[in-house]
């Protein structure tokens, strides 16, 4: 399978590590680039490519090793790997280059509520320290005066703008966002069915169809593909012995057919995936379950006599407006505040009451207020954007930035949600605008 590799990447990556491997005069070369951008796009993928076909060694490291319960480890680990890339380099004379996936998830702070640990401060202040003296990098409690050659470091996230500000400042990391255009999702679906016969035409309406969904749908959609004919083997086999049948087994391995890829078939393969996709931004259950818990003080203190909410009914002492918005379309949160004698107000705002109600809601249990928004190209990926971080417990200004985000995003889906200070999780999440 020829997989495509996007020029603007090749282009990129083999910049930045063969300017690590010159000596230009007078010019300071960034030692790490960072590619950002949506996640399911390639990033790392497209990396594995481009250092396969300029035959470049790669040692690797995750977001998951930047944690330890061992305060200083992570921080080891990262001049460890980095000396084993240069070895590779001195010693078999290859070029070579430490690559980190996700480094702002294991690295980054996305808000307040993100633990910063010593571990994450030490990993910063490494990746400082190398990127200041990518010749001279030392493990704790040794020297060695034997100055190392230089290994470019190529990072991956999502969003590096969560990283400590110092470690991307230009002259360390140099920036590469990464959005492939129409080529480029054109030419790397193409790559992905290449061995399924697929002509240029097909791939194109293929592609248009999903104009939204990120690469990685296409490759989880040709997988899908081969469902039937995986479940009519263990259909024949037999639910009890398909164990036997594939793992240390003395038979031949299961031999396929070509599945159908047809384009009306993928169409329908990739519907239903896209439906699965929309259950799970619409469901969101677990508001139903941390309105439940967040409800409990509320009825722990109700007067004798009166009832706990049943359903969706209202609670005791509080207004009737519901927690969330209606899941409707045509709803509007500025054409409802016509209704503006429904808010037990003072203060006349664009916002519907059901919206007023929420956010007063929020704020009567102490929680801090977040607010979202997505344009309706990007809603199907969830790639929400903040719009604004409501810190203050008075109503008047909450509303007022509220309504400022409303009006600055009138095109776009908005949500509103609480974060819980303690738990440091979402709660009471509501759509409150859809274009």
């Amino acid at each position: 399978m020829a997989y495509y590799i996007a020029p603007r990447f090749l282009n990129k990556l083999a910049v930045h590590i063969t300017k690590n491997f010159l000596n230009l005069p007078g010019v300071r070369v960034p030692l790490i680039l960072g590619i950002h951008g949506h996640k399911g796009e390639g990033k790392s993928f497209q990396c594995e490519l481009v250092f396969e076909r300029m035959k470049v060694e790669t040692v690797h490291m995750s977001a998951g090793e930047l944690e330890s319960p061992d305060a200083g480890n992570p921080s080891r680990l990262i001049r460890l790997r980095y000396r084993e890339a240069a070895d590779l380099i001195s010693k078999h004379g290859k070029m070579a280059v430490l690559m980190i996936n996700d480094l702002d998830a294991g690295a980054g702070r996305v808000d307040s509520g993100t633990q910063y640990t010593v571990n994450t401060q030490l990993v910063n202040a490494t990746l400082m320290n190398i990127a200041d003296n990518p010749t001279n990098v030392q493990l704790p409690g040794s020297y060695d005066a034997e100055p190392l050659p230089r290994v470019p470091i190529i990072v991956t996230g999502n969003d590096l703008g969560t990283l400590y500000a110092p470690v991307v400042r230009d002259g360390r990391m140099e920036k590469f966002y990464w959005e492939p255009n129409r080529d480029d999702r054109l030419g790397i679906v193409g790559g992905i069915f290449e061995p399924d016969g697929l002509s240029a035409a097909q791939i194109e309406q293929l592609v248009d169809r999903y104009e939204g969904q990120s690469i990685d749908f296409f490759g989880a959609l040709r997988s899908r593909i081969y469902d039937e004919q995986v479940l009519s083997f263990i259909t024949t086999v037999g639910f009890d012995k398909v164990g036997s049948r594939i793992v240390n087994s003395k038979d031949k391995p299961p031999n396929f057919q070509e599945p159908d890829f047809s384009l009306p078939h993928l169409f329908e393969q990739g519907d239903l995936m896209v439906k699965e996709q929309q259950r799970l931004q619409e469901l969101r259950l677990v508001d139903a379950y941390n309105r439940v818990l967040s409800d409990f003080p509320r009825r722990s203190n109700m007067a004798p006599g009166t009832s706990p909410r049943a359903g969706n009914g209202p609670i005791a002492g509080v207004s009737s407006y519901p927690a969330t918005m209606p899941d409707n379309p045509q709803f509007d949160p500025i054409s409802a505040s016509r209704q503006q004698g429904d808010i037990p107000s003072e203060r006349k705002t664009i916002l519907a009451p059901a919206v007023v109600e929420q956010l007063r809601r929020l704020l009567a249990q102490g929680y801090r207020i977040g607010v979202e928004y997505v344009d309706p190209r990007r809603f199907r990926t969830g790639s929400w954007q903040s719009c604004a971080s409501i810190q203050t417990h008075d109503e008047a200004e909450a509303i007022a930035i509220l309504e400022a985000c409303l009006t600055d995003h009138k095109g776009d889906y908005i949500r509103l949600f609480g974060i819980e200070p303690r738990a440091k999780q979402r709660v009471l999440e509501s759509i409150i605008q859809r274009p």
